[in-house]
């Protein structure tokens, strides 16, 4: 189970079998259901955390993606006062809501952006607050939930997390006070398989009707109930503020979007700009050159271990990369191939030849004209140096740049999200087997 849904007093029990989408109200009418994802550029710890690149996706994006994939709201904003956000929330297809100077301060509350966003959109019936702080929700998530307020009309669904902690009063220094227990018998401390623990609210996302904001000014409240997601898909980046350790969990845990990526069997990749860095170098007797980092060729050899074929590309309008056609051939053991303008012309029949879907495919580019092989492929990436236009349309953008690593960086992503796919189908044979 990936996650389960309880509710508070009140409630008629868990939710048994599948459930009719968002739109199949119980009264028959229709609603306008709105996802809002609130995001000022002020943040105090880190400076324009919202969009700070998190294992390859602006940490929105991670819930742009799954909310959009989730197929269940009428409309997706992102409510923002900076301009680098409102760029990077169109490019993950949000729409914007330029909160106004009054709830853009330090001390605005969500409330009150949420409530002025409520008043601006008279036709949003069903408002879910999702925090950018949580990049591994999945789209399951807020279907599960978005459907407890659509067909078992309660009115609002929050998030929480099952916690397995003792708590203990809170005493001044030097007062003379001593603590005491708030949550358990110290003379019976219980076995955490004995204890079911504590729900605590994981802050992932906020289900809420109109009425309430508007009328009330609350996000809970009213016929209330929650949705318990599993501790591994509870990643808070306002808690976790170690960047390195949320990003192995993201890697692990986070969605990465509608194609899975296990299938993938032919990688294509540029030299220019990706093996190497940009720079020729010029001998003495007038000869060019170019450096290609041992690094990145090992992430070839890693990928090719792993039975995925890695095809190089090079350009005509690139002499010097082209010229290195046989001496790359060689070294790395693929199959270097020429391609014009618009490269997915020329990979097209590469992938049909092979009898692949482009789901199979992953992608490294650098630039304009990868971009319609980066938003096709089901893995694509670039160079941390690569041009905004190519970071938009890659599903991972690389730490290293290029020629300095970033094939190696993509080829361990690659990697792990196989084993992650292996782990997941090894998952679902057991849950299947339950039945």
């Amino acid at each position: 189970m990936a996650s389960r849904k309880r509710c508070l007093p009140g409630d008629n029990g868990e939710l048994d079998g599948p459930l009719p989408a968002c739109k199949q109200v119980k009264s028959g009418e229709k609603r306008h259901v709105a996802a809002l994802i609130l995001a000022r550029g002020g943040s105090k710890g880190i400076p324009l955390k919202n969009i700070k690149m998190l294992a390859g996706v602006p940490l929105i994006g991670w819930v742009l993606r799954a909310a959009v994939d989730s197929d269940m709201f009428d409309s997706v904003w992102v409510s923002t006062d900076h301009d680098e956000i409102e760029k990077v929330a169109k490019a993950w297809g949000a729409k914007v809501h330029r909160r106004s100077p009054e709830v853009s301060k330090d001390s605005s509350t969500s409330l009150e952006t949420i409530q002025e966003f409520v008043r601006l959109n008279p036709e949003v019936d069903v408002i879910c607050n999702i925090q950018a702080t949580s990049p591994c929700l999945h789209p399951f998530h807020v279907k599960e939930a978005l459907e407890m307020i659509t067909l078992q009309n309660f009115d609002s669904v929050f998030s929480v997390v099952r916690r397995h902690q003792f708590r203990w009063q809170e005493v001044k220094k030097r007062s003379g006070e001593f603590t005491k227990a708030l949550n358990l018998d110290p003379k019976k401390r219980p076995r955490r398989q004995d204890w079911d623990g504590e729900l605590c609210e994981n802050g992932s996302f906020y289900f809420t009707k109109r009425d309430l904001i508007v009328n009330k000014g609350v996000l809970q409240g009213d016929n209330v109930a929650y949705y318990e997601m599993l501790p591994e898909y509870s990643v808070d980046i306002d808690v976790d503020i170690d960047w390195p350790v949320a990003e192995q969990r993201v890697l692990r845990y986070g969605y990465f979007g509608r194609d899975t990526p296990e299938l993938v069997r032919l990688m294509f990749c540029n030299v220019s700009g990706c093996l190497t860095e940009g720079r020729i170098f010029l001998s003495v007797s007038g000869e060019e050159m170019v450096s290609i980092n041992t690094r990145d060729t090992m992430g070839i050899r890693m990928l090719q271990r792993a039975e995925v074929e890695v095809v190089l590309l090079t350009s005509s309008a690139d002499p010097v990369a082209k010229s290195l056609t046989n001496t790359l051939g060689k070294r790395t053991g693929c199959q270097v191939i020429e391609v014009g303008e618009e490269p997915l012309d020329d990979l097209k029949p590469l992938v049909e030849q092979r009898k692949l879907q482009w789901k199979d495919v992953a992608f490294m580019g650098n630039d304009k004209p990868d971009v319609n092989c980066l938003n096709l492929a089901g893995l694509s990436a670039v160079p941390g140096d690569a041009p905004v236009v190519a970071i938009n349309a890659a599903k991972y953008t690389c730490h290293s740049v290029g020629g300095k690593g970033a094939m190696r960086e993509f080829a361990e992503h690659i990697l792990l999200q196989k084993e992650k796919a292996k782990s997941q189908m090894k998952q679902d044979r057991i849950d299947s087997s339950s039945f």
